[in-house]
């Protein structure tokens, strides 16, 4: 199988990835980006808090992005999975789930991360739906419903105090024993938050939108939305099989101009911030494309 090499591999063609190419391709640099299509946010019905965007579907945005991109004869696609990157004498090599191989001097990843979902029946088939984790992206939609929070200890403490700026009918559920401070817990009940510690037996829902948390001793909660936090990892383990250093928190460390710790490894967007929106994604991987490409014009000046 011939190996076809580019100036810039992007992995990852969601928005970080989409932002980072266009910089490149406007800057004449060859670009490939190779993206498997399954992307964080695809259950997600709408956007918002992203300006010229708001309301649009992810699926709608990166649809125009696209179009955009084919604009630009130097950025090519790969639709497929990529599994393995090594080290080469003049950069990298990527090779794909389907053995297609390509090459490039400098490696950008925008890659996401993996949201591990609980063992709670509903809970997968409500993501990004009515169970959401940001109210700055999806808070609006739901102001002044009854909502509650699934999360325990210290996540469950700042999303209380966070979300009761949306709604004053809020419930945490913190599925089982609470690990809540007492300090936390009195701060919360001054607020009129209720605190559950039943253990959930399901969500119930109608097409993702959820209409009651069923819990193990056969009682109910009717609410509108759930706040959650859940664990997630790196959607990709290439990074780090090339050395890429992470953060404490999971994501991939980089420096204020999305610079990882290895040499011509660059990373953008969800996999490198805890600020999860698409608005963030496309100010990192527009960075990360100038970024790119300066790097590239110093070298060859």
């Amino acid at each position: 199988m011939d190996v076809i090499n580019y100036e810039v591999i992007i992995i990852g063609g969601s928005y970080a990835g989409l932002s980072a190419a266009m910089a490149l391709g406007r800057s004449l640099r060859s670009v490939l980006i190779i993206d498997s299509g399954l992307p964080c946010n695809r259950q997600t019905p709408h956007s918002h808090n992203f300006l010229t965007q708001d309301g649009k579907t992810p699926k709608e945005i990166s649809k125009v992005a696209k179009q955009q991109l084919e604009q630009y004869n130097t950025i090519k696609f790969h639709s497929g999975l990529a599994v393995r990157g090594i080290k080469t004498e003049d950069g990298f090599e990527i090779t794909c789930q389907t053995g297609e191989i390509f090459t490039a001097k400098k490696l950008i990843f925008a890659t996401g991360v993996k949201d591990k979902m609980p063992d709670i029946p509903g809970f997968t088939e409500c993501w990004g739906i009515s169970v959401i984790h940001c109210p700055y992206c999806h808070g609006y939609e739901v102001k002044g419903e009854v909502m509650g929070i699934l999360a325990n200890g210290d996540f469950a403490a700042h999303y209380a105090q966070l979300i009761h700026h949306w709604t004053k009918d809020l419930t945490i559920f913190t599925n089982g024993k609470s690990t809540l401070t007492p300090d936390q817990t009195a701060k919360i009940k001054k607020h009129n938050i209720q605190i559950i510690e039943k253990e959930i037996n399901f969500l119930y829902h109608e097409n993702g939108h959820v209409q009651h948390i069923a819990f193990k001793d056969q009682s109910t909660v009717s609410l509108k939305a759930i706040y959650s936090r859940p664990d997630f990892e790196q959607h990709c383990k290439i990074p780090e099989m090339l050395g890429c250093e992470l953060t404490e928190q999971g994501f991939l460390k980089v420096d204020m101009f999305q610079i990882t710790n290895v040499p011509n490894v660059f990373a953008c967007g969800d996999n490198t911030s805890p600020m999860r929106s698409v608005a963030n994604a496309v100010a990192t991987g527009n960075m990360t494309g100038v970024v790119v490409n300066n790097t590239m014009i110093e070298e060859e000046f």
